[in-house]
């Protein structure tokens, strides 16, 4: 399967590549083969699992610029509107209210319509 993966990276081109293939190729390189090809590929937690953790940990460290294709990748991994809408609700009380409604807003962005809960 992680052979299917490898394949498949090689043939499209990452998010990584092209936002910064012609700058930091080797930054590039770091991402896809480690970072998604390594990392996000052990078994011990499921990729749903570490998309929560990671758009928390975006959000209490407040990298939005990366938090937006976490959020995609989230819900792609199977995390609901309303389940990243209950995580970041919590995380306001232990990373900060501003944290948590700026990750709220660009949740809502993503998923469209003005019927977020908790927002």
């Amino acid at each position: 399967m992680k052979q299917e993966r490898d394949d498949v990276v090689s043939q499209k081109e990452s998010a990584a590549q092209k936002a910064l293939g012609d700058l930091a190729p080797k930054m590039v390189e770091l991402t896809d083969s480690v970072l998604f090809g390594d990392v996000w590929e052990r078994p011990e937690l499921s990729p749903r699992d570490r998309s929560l953790i990671t758009v928390t940990t975006l959000a209490a460290l407040y990298r939005t610029d990366q938090l937006d294709f976490h959020l995609r990748l989230a819900m792609d991994n199977g995390l609901s509107r309303e389940e990243l809408v209950e995580a970041l609700t919590h995380l306001a009380f232990y990373a900060g209210w501003p944290n948590a409604m700026s990750a709220l807003g660009r949740l809502k962005d993503i998923v469209g319509g003005t019927d977020t809960p908790g927002t």
